[in-house]
């Protein structure tokens, strides 16, 4: 099995840039996932929405925040601006359908290395070799359940189905930012009560990138809820420690104090990153970030592109669909150079005003269009 491009993960990257190789008129390539097109999406709690608003394009020529294809509006598909994990999910799969994107699902990958020029990908079901790699596995599909010992008594945001199955009662949440918030939203919108435990207190940070700062959905249902008596938010408390015995479970923090919880703790702990994977083919650096070319390139494996939330420069982190899509054209036309084939600039035109992406990066900082 030997392709010219190996895509890893069939979520919004991966179907985005996908797609996009679909309208360049690639077809030596495919998509390997290891469960299904947006399966990290569909493991969301039910009454979870997406961070950013989804609406039609405009006369300006501006995309739908979290389309991955230009002319594609998920807001306008489901005519709500929030969609559910289950409705984007939906919309990723339409896109792949109408594009007959080579997804292969099933498909676990377990090592990817590289010799004389060519990309030899293990996998659940057997080798793969490529000339490219472009990794799109995302953040999301590990979920960190074991950051402190004693965490296997805990249970993780992704393995909740409803926040309307959790029992009755007064739950502690341990961490603070995305999904800590709306797990207190939730738990409380549904008649429980609730304590968060966060390291910071990131409803009170101010910056304008929500990269860094809670978003303006989860800050105004925050807002909401804030003055609850069925809530308390508990900043600067680092939780070390979770012991369970006959009487419920005993939380620590690193200040010596601990706290009793008749239920079970919930981690609000996020991910882990599939990069994880592949340690050894990017360089890190010491804030924990990888190293990349302008083309998103590592620089340590000619060949292996990266696309998703994990991409960075400069000043700017890419997490949000709507950043990181921007990268998609810069990458297929590094490749497609590279493959001698034939530049099509009327379809990187296309993504060149829909999301705006940059060919400087030395402009790139949080007063861009980033």
């Amino acid at each position: 099995m030997h392709y010219d491009v190996i895509i890893v993960g069939a979520g919004p990257a991966g179907v985005g840039i996908g797609s996009l190789f679909k309208q360049l008129g690639m077809e030596r390539f495919t998509i390997l996932e290891k469960e299904d097109v947006g399966s990290t999406f569909l493991k969301w709690p039910k009454e979870t929405r997406l961070l950013t608003p989804s609406f039609p394009g405009h006369g300006f020529g501006l995309l739908d925040l979290n389309a991955v294809v230009p002319s594609t509006s998920p807001g306008y598909a489901y005519d709500t601006e929030h969609l559910s994990g289950e409705d984007y999910a939906d919309y990723l799969q339409r896109i792949a359908d109408h594009f007959e994107l080579p997804v292969e699902r099933g498909v676990s990958v377990q090592e990817v290395h590289k010799d004389h020029d060519r990309f030899f990908v293990e996998t659940s079901k057997g080798t793969y070799q490529s000339e490219f790699v472009v990794w799109a596995a995302g953040e999301f599909q590990y979920p960190n359940n074991r950051p402190f010992p004693g965490a296997e008594h805990c249970l993780h945001t992704g393995e909740v189905p409803s926040w309307n199955s959790v029992d009755a009662g007064h739950h502690v949440v341990i961490g603070g930012y995305e999904s800590g918030v709306d797990a207190a939203y939730h738990l409380i919108e549904s008649g429980k009560q609730v304590t968060v435990l966060s390291k910071g207190e990131p409803w009170s940070n101010d910056d304008p990138d929500p990269s860094i700062s809670l978003s303006p959905f989860t800050s105004e249902r925050l807002d909401k809820i804030i003055d609850r008596q069925e809530l308390s938010l508990v900043e600067q408390a680092h939780v070390i420690r979770v012991e369970k015995d006959e009487n419920g479970y005993l939380i620590h923090l690193d200040s010596g104090e601990s706290m009793k919880s008749e239920t079970q703790p919930i981690l609000a702990t996020g991910y882990k990153s599939s990069l994880s994977l592949i340690l050894e083919h990017f360089f890190w650096e010491d804030s924990g970030d990888v190293r990349l070319t302008e083309s998103d390139e590592s620089t340590v494996t000619e060949g292996l592109f990266l696309t998703g939330p994990q991409v960075k420069h400069v000043d700017v982190i890419f997490c949000f669909i709507y950043k990181f899509r921007q990268r998609f054209a810069v990458i297929a036309k590094e490749i497609v150079t590279r493959l001698g084939l034939s530049v099509q600039e009327d379809v990187f035109d296309e993504y060149r005003k829909a999301t705006m992406y940059l060919d400087d990066l030395s402009c790139c900082d949080n007063s861009c269009q980033c």
